[in-house]
């Protein structure tokens, strides 16, 4: 073997006990099969590591694909004004937006937010949910692969169709349309649309069907924040 392949991560893992190779090479190729899968989410109706759970364990799965074309202009816009302001400018990860929020606590762990529509659908699709550094470490790189692999109208279309909308089982801007309203994605008046973006955080306790007074609020706000903001959906239509 010459001194290059002594030295590389396949003469590293050679030198290995053979068990501890075998759960070397299975955690590798862990790590890799969502960089080999994201190209092929170019096409198909992809589904969230939620949504498999929830079906592998006899849970309530509620879920209508819809291109975005057959999705409401406004939610669209009014979801990245809500969600991720800079998703048309950034790379996958908003550099900017996790600077201010560790500017804005005293201890590194109580860290919330700077998470773009982009890092969501990595996690939803390939991580688990909750809060750690070790997902948010896989995370960044998926993103950043994500933009770099497919269009932004795609990652957006994805998002809208594996985001949980509803507090029983119903994932997809169509079901969560279907339960709040009653009526499809494509129907949605500037309101309505606002109503869904401000239950994505948490749809367990915020309902759009039954909206209270801060969610009726935050609504009110994501309507006037979106009235003037088309340039923010720009990408939308340049891709």
């Amino acid at each position: 073997m010459s001194s290059a392949g002594k030295g590389s991560i396949f003469g590293t893992l050679s030198r290995l006990p053979r068990p501890l190779r075998i759960v070397a090479v299975a955690a590798i190729a862990l790590l890799l099969l969502p960089y080999l899968i994201t190209p092929f989410y170019a096409l198909g109706e992809p589904v969230s590591t939620v949504m498999l759970w929830r079906s592998l364990i006899g849970q309530r799965v509620q879920r209508h694909y819809v291109p975005l074309s057959r999705i409401s202009p406004v939610l669209a816009l009014t979801v990245i004004v809500a969600e991720d302001g800079h998703f048309c400018t950034h790379h996958g990860v908003d550099f900017g937006e996790i600077r201010e929020a560790i500017n804005e606590v005293d201890d590194l762990a109580d860290v919330r937010g700077g998470s773009t529509i982009t890092q969501q659908v990595a996690k939803n699709l390939f991580l688990w949910q909750g809060r750690s550094w070790l997902r948010k470490a896989l995370e960044f790189p998926l993103a950043l692969w994500l933009d770099l692999v497919l269009p932004k109208r795609r990652i957006l279309e994805i998002y809208l169709n594996i985001a949980e909308w509803g507090p029983n089982g119903e994932f997809g801007v169509e079901a969560g349309s279907r339960f709040a309203f009653g009526r499809s994605a494509r129907d949605l008046s500037r309101y309505q649309a606002a109503l869904l973006a401000a239950v994505l955080p948490n749809p367990i306790t915020r309902n759009a069907h039954a909206p209270g007074p801060g969610l009726r609020r935050l609504a009110g706000l994501y309507v006037a924040r979106s009235v003037p903001a088309g340039s923010e959906a720009a990408c939308l239509r340049r891709h």
